[in-house]
């Protein structure tokens, strides 16, 4: 029985550490792209609205950037002492709390962006799109299969 637990615990931390391995390369991405944008030409055309999209989408990004990498200082600190279930419950937190801080990060950059280039209310219904995608595929979708696969789960 104990040899199935930890099997079963160590797939599950494989596969959370898989999923922050992927969260983390769209957070740099977009924290690197944020980073070198206040030193373009063209920032300097930006409104105060604008200029305050970027700040909250770049804390956003910098917030989902150690979100997603605090579980490597978690691991270092309590791998040595079997305290494995509340590592996996860590690295849970963090990546929820990482995607969380992503979502907000990537609607407030592509109010920013469409902002910048089109008038505010074609902006605000394009983010608005944008919202509705991101929530539809990271939010309504994956809860709506993890109901409907509940039962099916209790069986692994």
């Amino acid at each position: 029985m104990a040899d199935e637990t930890e099997t079963r615990w160590r797939r599950r931390y494989t596969e959370l550490l898989q999923e922050l391995r992927i969260a983390q390369t769209g957070v740099q991405i977009l924290f690197a792209f944020l980073l070198a944008l206040p030193f373009s030409s063209a920032f300097g055309e930006t409104s105060a609205f604008q200029k305050t999209l970027y700040i909250v989408s770049f804390l956003a990004t910098a917030a989902a950037a150690v979100a997603t990498i605090a579980p490597v200082a978690f691991h270092r600190a309590l791998f040595r002492q079997g305290r494995r279930l509340e590592l996996a419950r860590f690295t849970h937190l963090m990546t929820t709390t990482g995607l969380l801080l992503m979502l907000l990060a990537v609607v407030v950059a592509v109010l920013l962006v469409t902002d910048f280039v089109l008038d505010l209310p074609i902006a605000l219904a394009l983010t608005g799109l944008t919202l509705l995608w991101l929530l539809l595929l990271w939010v309504l979708v994956p809860f709506g299969r993890s109901r409907a696969g509940s039962d099916s789960a209790t069986t692994e």
